[in-house]
């Protein structure tokens, strides 16, 4: 039985359970229960039902076809598991009793949640083990990247050509939805081939190609500029044209950029700069027309690129330079004049790139090294070196120790290469193409334990958890010479290889394929807006805005900070573009720096982040509905039930204009069975509606001041995004259980049951007892036994019934 049909399970005899209860007596006692847990439900659990839930939930008004009035004992509480998770969720996060009803005494409350969640910890732990089945789990595109790149030095990215992966439970690293297609069968095979010989002869020479980028949008409204929007060394420029581009190889290539728009007869030529991931590499001049009509106008240039993603910019420099003060020119008597027709219609439509020319050719010093050590071959190798080489890359490829009869099958396609007149190096290519498209290769696979059971996973396969877990690819040498060794089982062994691979460079995969997903980040790229509404959201803006959002969450885990710094941290990392989009001062230049927050700053941890912000807006508004969701499902862990049919829409042509978002969602909530989950997410949403919907800080919208007021289905009030940020840092137990769980998930790959609870409150309570420092969320994770057991795919209840 998969964790799955036990979760179901449990679904259906709690169902019974209150079917039972609705057709007998409301004493009916349940089975014989310890007499002091009886007694102890009796003192806190009964008292506080009558007090403050019979009103709604008794025998006679069962309210949700909820009777707490039948619960009499505590052998409820097990036999009722579900509906007893339900209530205490809601005692604990103040949502019941509902709004109007007296609030429970603050001690009452602390003592029925404590009993509730000792005695949901007493029955975890008293159940028979079980760490749920996890379904062989293939490489998804950015592993598989990853993998190819730490296995043969190849950097190409492969897997940009694989159909898309699905998502389970938030994460595109489920077991569950990691199916194999023939589409991408196919597609394995052709990346295996392309990838073998990458690494073993380098890329084939390229002809010359031609690509041409614009810019994301450049319909800007010229009437509201004014000379203090822009900086004068060109990056910041809301005109300029930003990209990122994959250089196929090393190579040199030709950079071409086009102007369009209107600079003045007889002004000074226009100053065209580009740069390298924040690097001025040139500048050049172009000459002002006769007429001052600047399209099809540009510069040329030729530079040396090495292969892979690099960040490319390219912006007038010094688009007020030389021009009379009509025009934006300098003006003694007037500094904050408007900008006339020149410089916002003057930018840069176009980036041209053509090559490789004198492509540099042969394998890589890196893909020699992963292939042959420290000692390549020098001519063609003796059987003894050739079986050595072919055993090592697929001990490396499999993550494990390969068997005889697997390395004489490779062996044998390179030995028949070369029977065949084919030179070693050919064979190899063979070889290699087998074990990328072995299931050893593209699959983790781990010997499932014998029906019902569970046990722990080996040494080999506990390293490829870890590794995929913290790095999404393969172990390293050191990491699996610990595993040859036999020293995972060491926790001091253990706890040393996890905060060396966080401190690793490639720990920045835990930011991008965990962080990006539980923070929705990563979907700011394929975020859609209303551009006309939003010219501050240029190419740059939203690059800049992910890149402050993942050097944050990398400076915590790097330096081992304190989780809560999600929440409420005074810093951040900005450059020169996310400053001025921020309201900071002082800050010059491309690279990203850390900086500290004024005391007074309206910004906190990553809820205010504008990638988040913008990820939870509409196109063309905020929307406080999706924010205040994605608050109680990324930090509360109290995400809300799917909203039901016909809910119905905002009235979108009244807002701000005849009414305000408040107004129209109080009207919303007016619906009973909409307020009970809106009590819950609109204030919160409402806590950060001083933010646009990307981020920038506003007073008012449209014709009204903003109100950020809100107040917690508990009673507590707050005003604007600090105060809410330190009503979210009171509630920090709820969102070390929430991080717990993400985490968990992912480094699981599948979706948690309510078996996996107990392991969940185990994260939480060590994060807390080591002040919350980054590193103990990651050891509470690898030292669960969901983490460090692998179960069968038939629980020991499903054995019983058989």
């Amino acid at each position: 039985m998969s964790a799955r049909v036990f979760s179901t399970l449990g679904l259906l005899l709690s169902a019974s359970a209150a079917v039972l209860a609705a057709e007998t007596p409301a004493t009916t006692p349940s089975p014989a229960v310890d007499p002091a847990r009886n007694a102890a439900f009796a003192k806190t659990i009964q008292p506080f039902f009558a007090q403050n839930c019979f009103s709604c939930h008794d025998a006679e008004h069962h309210k949700g076809d909820l009777n707490l009035q039948s619960f009499t004992d505590a052998g409820a509480v097990e036999k009722n598991r579900d509906e007893f998770e339900l209530v205490f969720n809601r005692v604990r996060h103040g949502e019941m009793p509902p709004a109007g009803q007296p609030r429970p005494d603050h001690d009452q409350q602390e003592a029925f949640t404590h009993w509730l969640a000792a005695e949901f910890d007493r029955q975890d732990q008293a159940a028979p083990p079980f760490v749920g089945h996890v379904a062989p789990r293939r490489l998804n595109r950015s592993e598989y990247d990853n993998t190819v790149r730490d296995l043969l030095g190849v950097d190409f990215q492969p897997a940009d050509d694989f159909p898309p992966d699905d998502s389970g439970y938030g994460f595109d690293n489920n077991g569950d939805v990691l199916t194999m297609s023939p589409m991408l069968m196919e597609k394995y095979l052709k990346a295996a081939e392309k990838v073998a010989r990458t690494a073993v002869f380098g890329v084939e020479p390229m002809q010359p190609t031609s690509y041409n980028i614009q810019p994301w949008f450049i319909d800007y409204d010229t009437t509201k500029a004014t000379k203090t929007d822009y900086d004068k060394t060109g990056m910041s420029l809301p005109y300029a044209l930003h990209t990122t581009y994959r250089f196929p190889v090393e190579a040199d290539y030709d950079f071409s950029s086009v102007l369009r728009g209107f600079r003045p007869a007889g002004c000074d030529p226009a100053e065209v700069g580009f740069w390298v991931d924040g690097q001025l590499v040139h500048t050049g001049r172009v000459p002002t027309l006769y007429d001052g009509e600047m399209n099809g106008q540009g510069d040329k240039f030729r530079a040396h690129m090495t292969a892979g993603e690099h960040w490319l910019a390219v912006s007038i420099m010094n688009i007020y330079d030389g021009l009379p003060p009509a025009y934006g020119g300098p003006n003694p008597n007037q500094s904050q004049e408007r900008i006339g027709k020149s410089p916002t219609e003057f930018l840069v439509s176009n980036l041209g790139i053509v090559g490789p020319y004198d492509q540099k050719l042969g394998p890589t010093a890196e893909s020699l090294k992963k292939l042959y050590g420290d000692n390549p071959p020098q001519g063609t190798p003796d059987a003894a070196r050739v079986r050595q080489i072919v055993g090592d890359l697929a001990y490396r490829a499999y993550r494990r120790p390969v068997t005889t009869a697997e390395l004489d099958q490779l062996v044998g396609l390179v030995n028949r290469a070369q029977k065949d007149g084919d030179s070693f190096q050919e064979g190899l290519c063979l070889a290699l193409e087998r074990m990328l498209i072995s299931p050893n290769f593209l699959f983790r696979l781990e010997q499932d334990p014998p029906a019902g059971s569970a046990r722990p996973v080996n040494q080999y396969e506990f390293a490829t958890r870890l590794s995929y877990f913290l790095w999404s690819s393969m172990p390293d040498d050191a990491l699996l010479r610990a595993a040859s060794e036999g020293k995972l089982d060491q926790p001091a062994e253990v706890e040393a290889q996890v905060r060396r691979m966080l401190q690793d460079p490639k720990s920045f995969a835990l930011v991008e394929n965990f962080g990006g997903q539980w923070l929705q980040f990563r979907a700011l790229e394929s975020h859609q807006l209303e551009r006309k509404n939003f010219q501050q959201y240029t190419d740059y803006t939203r690059m800049s805005m992910q890149k402050e959002t993942e050097l944050f969450f990398d400076h915590i885990i790097r330096d081992n900070l304190s989780v809560l710094d999600f929440i409420s941290a005074n810093y951040t990392y900005v450059n020169q573009r996310l400053a001025e989009f921020y309201g900071l001062t002082g800050i010059q230049g491309a690279e990203f720096r850390k900086v500290l927050l004024p005391a007074d700053y309206p910004h906190a941890g990553v809820v205010t982040q504008a990638s988040v912000l913008t990820v939870t807006s509409y196109a063309t508004r905020t929307s406080p509905v999706i924010r205040g969701k994605w608050v109680l499902e990324n930090i509360l862990n109290a995400a809300p039930p799917p909203p039901p049919a016909n809910v119905g829409t905002l009235k979108e042509e009244e807002l701000g204009v005849s009414k305000t978002m408040r107004e129209q969602l109080e009207a919303h909530r007016a619906n009973p069975t909409c307020a009970s989950c809106h009590s819950r997410m609109d204030p919160l949403g409402f806590g950060l509606e001083n933010y646009n919907a990307i981020g920038a800080w506003r007073d008012k919208d449209g014709n009204f001041p903003v109100d950020s007021t809100g107040t917690l289905p508990d009673g507590r009030s707050f005003k604007g995004a600090a105060e809410l940020a330190s009503i979210l840092l009171l509630d920090k137990d709820d969102f070390a259980e929430c991080i717990a769980d993400k985490l968990l998930t992912y480094a699981l790959g599948r979706g948690l049951t309510p078996s996996d609870q107990a392991a969940v409150r185990s994260i939480a309570l060590r994060l807390a007892a080591h002040d919350y420092k980054f590193s103990s969320l990651v050891l509470g994770v690898v030292d669960t036994p969901e983490f460090r057991l692998r179960a069968s795919a038939v629980p020991p209840s499903k054995m019983a019934q058989q």
